[in-house]
Formats: C-alpha cells, structure tokens, sequence
C-alpha cells in the first residue's frame, strides 16, 4: 500500500503581481495593493508530498535527506531571498502569484522524482492563503 511522505521548507521572496502591457491603474483594479510598484515580499512555506511503497530495507518512500537536497538545488537555491518577477529565470514572462509559483515548482520537480512519485505541492503564501496542486487531482 502506497505512502505520501511530505517535506517542508521555507524561503522568503519578494514579489509585484502586475502586467506591463496594463496601465498602472488596470493593475491595481485588479491586483490591488499586491500590484505597489516597489512590490512587497512573503515568508513563503512550500510543502512536497511524494508517494510510493516503503522500502522494505530501509523503511523510507524516499529519504528525507535525498528530497530536501533535490528541493533545495532545484526550487530553493533560485527563489529564497530573490524577486520572483527578476532573479528567477524559469518564471520569467509570468505573473509570480500563488497558482503560478506552485505551478512552476512543479514543473521542476516531476521530472526529478521519476516514475510518477510527486504526489503533491503546496506552497503557502500567508496564513490564509495557499495553492496546490497534485496527482490525485489530475496533474
């Protein structure tokens, strides 16, 4: 019977969610204080869940160790401590919210954790807010 084994880690960014083919007050209709153009920045919690059998040997679905390495070079290393809409190349051209960022964190992992094994993200924004996005549902 399969297990879902989630990491968490942490990274502070900063970010201005805002579309430069807008006017400024289009973006701010739409994306109000979050679209201040000095930005603002979030103390941002990322969640990942991988799935699998539990080793009979070592009674890990992944060791935990392997997997904050793998988060670390692949998502932390190039968000924590940057502006999501400049220093992250593999964001570029798109608007640094919630849904995107767990989006793009996504499609960096799936292929790093072979055979279907990424079960899920989540990356937390505040208290109330959050996304995610998983295998179960569809992804």
């Amino acid at each position: 019977m399969p297990v879902v084994v989630t990491r968490r880690e942490t990274f502070t960014a900063g970010h201005r969610l805002f579309r430069p083919d807008w006017s400024d007050e289009r973006n701010r209709e739409v994306f109000g204080r979050c679209s201040n153009p000095t930005g603002h920045g979030h103390n941002y919690v990322l969640e990942v869940g991988v799935r699998g059998e539990i080793d009979p040997e070592t009674g890990y679905v992944i060791d935990l160790g392997e997997l904050s390495r793998i988060l670390q070079e692949a998502v932390l290393d190039h968000v924590d401590h940057r502006n999501l809409n400049t220093d992250v190349e593999w964001l570029a051209g798109r608007i640094p919210t919630t849904e995107v960022l767990v989006d793009a964190i996504w499609e960096r992992l799936d292929p790093l954790l072979s055979g279907g094994r990424l079960w899920s993200v989540v990356v937390r924004e505040t208290e109330k807010n959050h996304a995610s996005r998983s295998r179960e549902g569809g992804s």
